[in-house]
């Protein structure tokens, strides 16, 4: 079956930066369905032949030394260009025809990349359906939609409104980058494809879980976006909650998208609402010291660039064991971990000969950028009586498998063009996810500046996020990655 992939927002920076260097490799690789054209669709004026040299400038520089440029001059003849405006539903009708044109046959798989700002879905959507580009009469139509999926639960509930009035849900891909990335999906694989694991995956083992995704950087160029979104719109209500998903997810009966994704849904089901006072005991925010000198954001600006939020998922697996989720801009380093804590043993034999409560087991999961697992225990220091220290064993996938690991999106487009959703989210997993994560905006609004902690920069947040878990009987685990 033929394959026509279409980028709206053609000319953007996500298509350049992420979008054909990934259609490339997977080009290069051979993995490409057969029969694959590319078409951009955008204001600007291309013609097949300017866009192509324009991509092939712009891939060079984001694949770096693996790129091929006579392998790239062969990729290119299947790319096409057709200008155009998604809110003006001739220039859709005229698009219509020209993929009409560009096909043989009459069974094409076709995908519609919305690569736009957010405020372009809605128009987009509906003059797909107006111009009958959504019709699955001579094959199937599958439309892939960017984050952020609204800004709250009732943007969210209104724009899967309006995608179904044009599309069935199985036609609709939510995509969420980290779903895509190799160290997120193994986490499946380390549960569920291996018995060692399973039996001690549960409250009676499992002290707490801590999932942290920390960015080195600032805003910088992003505070019009960001001084609008805050950070639990911007990391928490997808990247966090997704990797919560998979870390406390039952296993599916089979690996299908619906059952996987079930189970997922029942997770966010059995999070307890966080009531206003509740946010006020189980969560806290930050700024970073000069957050407001940042070019687009407000002097006044109370948008928080770190927060910390305790949930419970009350269910007969994690029943009383917190899930710690924090994330910060401006941060020590760049890292993004799920840790694994285990409680210590019934009897401490060696409580005296340097164990302590910091130093159970634990189970840290690296999903970027030294990815990899290290499980972390106590051995006995040689030559020292009864002396213990915590060590490794420690599994990295750069050391097993040399070869570069792909971009997410590599997977992810060819899930979208292979028609399996399993890597991408469902309505109602966007909308609960929202239920979540409303409440505390609500109650951040309500407190005003109160409760805003100043931070600094290159450090782990503001420092009652420290006082914060010891209170708790817990400690962060403020490591960097090691990056060989």
């Amino acid at each position: 079956m033929a394959h026509t992939f279409i980028i709206f927002g053609a000319s953007g920076d996500l298509t350049c930066r992420k979008l054909i260097p990934a259609l490339y490799e997977l080009f290069r690789k051979d993995r490409l369905p057969a029969d694959t054209q590319i078409v951009g669709f955008s204001r600007s004026p291309f013609t097949h032949e300017a866009w192509r040299a324009a991509l092939k400038e712009s891939t060079e520089k984001f694949i770096g030394s693996a790129f091929d440029a006579a392998q790239f001059d062969t990729f290119a003849k299947q790319i096409f260009y057709q200008p155009g405006d998604l809110t003006s539903p001739d220039d859709l009708v005229a698009l219509k025809t020209f993929l009409d044109g560009r096909e043989s046959g009459d069974n094409c798989t076709r995908v519609y990349y919305l690569a736009t700002s957010p405020r372009f879905y809605q128009p987009a959507i509906t003059n797909l359906g107006s111009s009958g580009l959504a019709n699955e009469t001579c094959g199937n139509r599958r439309v892939v939609i960017e984050k952020p999926f609204g800004t709250n639960l009732a943007t969210a509930n209104a724009l899967n409104r309006i995608v179904h009035q044009v599309f069935d849900e199985s036609q609709v891909y939510r995509i969420d980058h980290y779903l895509g990335k190799e160290t997120v999906q193994n986490i499946l694989v380390l549960r569920f494809a291996n018995s060692i694991f399973e039996p001690i995956w549960n409250r009676n083992f499992i002290d707490h879980v801590q999932i942290t995704v920390a960015e080195e950087v600032q805003i910088g160029s992003r505070g019009d976006y960001y001084d609008g979104a805050g950070v639990l719109r911007d990391m928490f209500q997808n990247h966090l909650l997704q990797l919560l998903m998979i870390t406390a997810m039952e296993s599916p009966s089979r690996y299908e998208a619906d059952r996987v994704r079930d189970e997922k849904v029942k997770v966010l089901q059995a999070i307890r609402p966080l009531a206003e006072t509740a946010v006020a005991e189980d969560t806290l925010r930050g700024i970073y010291r000069g957050y407001h000198d940042e070019p687009g954001v407000a002097a006044d600006s109370q948008t928080a660039t770190f927060a910390a939020v305790k949930l419970w998922i009350d269910n007969w697996r994690w029943q009383g064991v917190p899930f710690y989720l924090r994330s910060g801009k401006a941060m020590s380093c760049r890292t993004t971990q799920i840790v694994i804590q285990f409680r210590q043993p019934p009897l401490m034999l060696f409580s005296d000969r340097g164990g302590s409560a910091r130093d159970a087991n634990r189970l840290v999961i690296q999903v970027q950028p030294a990815e990899g697992i290290q499980l972390q225990f106590e051995t006995k220091v040689p030559d020292a009586e009864m002396r213990l220290r915590m060590t490794d064993l420690d599994f990295r996938f750069g050391r097993e498998f040399p070869a570069a690991m792909p971009d997410a999106y590599q997977r992810l487009l060819l899930d979208a063009m292979h028609g399996d959703a399993s890597l991408f989210a469902r309505a109602d997993e966007v909308e609960l996810a929202w239920g979540i994560i409303d409440p505390i905006l609500a109650a951040w609004a309500d407190q005003g500046a109160a409760g805003l902690e100043v931070y600094e920069p290159s450090g782990w947040g503001p420092e009652r996020s420290t006082s914060w878990m010891r209170s708790q009987g817990r400690e962060w685990f403020d490591t960097c990655p090691v990056l060989h």
